[in-house]
């Protein structure tokens, strides 16, 4: 398994070697990489400074580049899907002065880094990225590319190293270049992420526990429904709004404050009735669950109870799907497929919704079932799962593409790109 993920690396770097040889002329100085992430449970609560419960993934982002010395930052992408132009060229910020976001938007994302980050001066310099973590996978490609680029800015011009102001730092740029009111996980996983483990991180002290993740006999399955998700259009606003909506009428600094009976007790009564939507009160209802569906599958998994854990990931996929409306057709019949095998414990969409991956658990002598059986063998899913798996778009965790060959992998060598200075070239 580190032989396949530094295989992995090893080619987003070359790909990103290439490109730098291409645009820039002679070779790069440096290179870092930060990881992706997928969530096993706790969807929608890290903005309602609730428990999260991700755990960081080989596919990530690589950046090489170099200084220069005319203080002008250049930076080019490789990814397919950005939108054009693939190369952006502006001044360091002195200062005084600040970058503002604009077109094209990926560029957004490592523009509010840079004006953000906490050290300086920073000198100019030339950069190319390369990733292979999906673009509107629900697999967090825009806090790998943001801790990334902060990574990169470490090694130019190194800051105190704290990793929490690393992740917040990475969050804010989301915030205010991405016009992203994102939670804190994707960011803190991206940085934090440790080998053979989930990280259980609380939102509200910005704790965390490592919780271990290293049965050989236990697989995690990633599965692309092929929807393209959008976080940054209206929905995903509006659903934080609404929380803070319901916040307010419960008179909590936030729903992690709220219990269930405090959320009936104002459907109930007569005179608080009138300022609580059922559209709100569906809101609260699944972030208040999760939160205490997600710290128990904390524990399940610390002590291997993996049906347990498997039923709380249902029972979130369908609070999702039924109060907090962010699941879609494709992923939901992606968990109905996953669930009907046995030696599954549990499936359920991951990441922000309305497109995107789910996430499974299951036994490793299952997962060839498991694949065979998403792949259409029944007819009513032929025209949804095959033309999403003809893709080549279902993997596990290290990304195999399997394009029909049904690979397997386990979680017991577990390696990750940490966000890390790969090496000086």
């Amino acid at each position: 398994m580190e032989g396949r993920r530094e295989s992995d690396l090893g080619s987003l770097l070359e790909v990103a070697r290439g490109v730098y040889r291409e645009v820039f002329g002679g070779d790069p100085e440096m290179a870092v990489s930060a990881p992706g992430r997928v969530n096993l449970i706790g969807e929608h609560t890290d903005y309602n400074q609730g428990f999260v419960l991700p755990m960081a993934l080989q596919m990530g982002t690589v950046m090489v580049g170099s200084p220069r010395q005319d203080g002008i930052i250049s930076i080019v992408t490789t990814a397919k899907e950005a939108d054009e132009p693939k190369r952006v060229q502006f001044p360091v910020p002195v200062e005084g002065g600040t970058l503002k976001p604009g077109e094209p938007h990926w560029a957004n994302y490592v523009k509010g880094v840079i004006q953000h980050y906490r050290a300086g001066p920073l000198p100019g310099f030339s950069v190319v990225i390369a990733s292979n973590v999906p673009l509107g996978g629900g697999l967090s490609s825009s806090a790998s590319l943001e801790v990334a680029m902060h990574t990169f800015l470490q090694q130019l011009c190194p800051d105190d190293g704290n990793p929490i102001a690393k992740a917040l730092v990475c969050q804010k740029a989301e915030h205010t270049f991405a016009m992203m009111p994102c939670g804190i996980m994707d960011q803190f996983i991206s940085v934090m992420g440790k080998e053979d483990h989930a990280l259980l991180i609380d939102c509200r002290s910005l704790e965390t526990l490592l919780v271990p993740l290293s049965d050989p006999n236990l697989v995690v399955l990633i599965t692309n429904s092929n929807v393209r998700h959008t976080l940054t259009g209206s929905e995903y606003p509006t659903r934080r709004r609404q929380c803070e909506e319901a916040a307010k009428i419960l008179g909590k600094a936030s729903l992690r404050e709220a219990s269930m009976t405090d959320l009936e007790g104002v459907l109930f009564s007569k005179a608080s009735r009138s300022l609580l939507s059922m559209e709100v009160y569906r809101r609260a209802r699944h972030v208040i669950g999760e939160i205490e569906r997600t710290a128990k599958a904390a524990e399940a998994l610390q002590s291997r109870e993996y049906e347990k854990f498997g039923q709380l990931m249902v029972e979130s996929h369908n609070s999702l799907r039924d109060d907090y409306q962010v699941s879609c057709p494709e992923l939901d019949e992606l968990v109905s497929a996953a669930m009907e095998i046995p030696g599954v414990y549990g499936s359920r969409m991951t990441g922000g919704g309305f497109g995107g991956c789910t996430v499974t658990l299951l036994e490793s002598k299952a997962a060839e079932k498991v694949l065979t059986h998403i792949k259409g063998e029944k007819p009513s899913r032929k025209g949804l799962l095959t033309c999403v798996l003809l893709l080549d778009l279902v993997f596990f965790l290290y990304y195999e593409d399997f394009s029909g060959t049904g690979a397997v992998a386990d979680t017991s060598h577990l390696a990750l790109a940490h966000c890390c200075l790969i090496g000086m070239m």
